[in-house]
């Protein structure tokens, strides 16, 4: 007798670790931008200022995990079983990177509060 052959194993939907991708991108845009809004405004300064001895460092990171986790947790949902374009999700997953790191560098951030 003669063995069956083998089936060829079945293929895995990129959504999931696109979801993970995009999500960091997102959470790295978040980052700069609540570091941005607490640079260029006292009052949201005083709102991320969540542990006196950190500023608003420490509610700037706060918010950007949680919007990380967030948009992680409902694109996974979304894309579980689906396959998504993996090169327009890392293309726009690299630029929120570059325009979260823009938005933490301080010449930059002079540059765009005009000091």
């Amino acid at each position: 007798m003669t063995a069956p052959p083998p089936s060829a194993p079945e293929a895995l939907p990129n959504g999931p670790g696109a979801a993970a991708i995009l999500a960091a991108g997102v959470g790295s845009l978040a980052l700069g931008a609540c570091a941005f809004a607490g640079d260029a405004s006292p009052l949201v300064r005083k709102g991320f200022s969540l542990w006196i001895p950190t500023g608003p460092l420490s509610g700037v990171t706060l918010a950007a995990i949680v919007v990380w986790l967030a948009v992680w947790f409902w694109l996974s949902r979304r894309w579980a079983r689906r396959d998504v374009n993996l090169m327009r999700v890392n293309a726009s997953s690299f630029m929120m990177l570059i325009a979260g790191l823009l938005l933490t560098f301080p010449p930059f951030m002079d540059l765009l509060l005009g000091k």
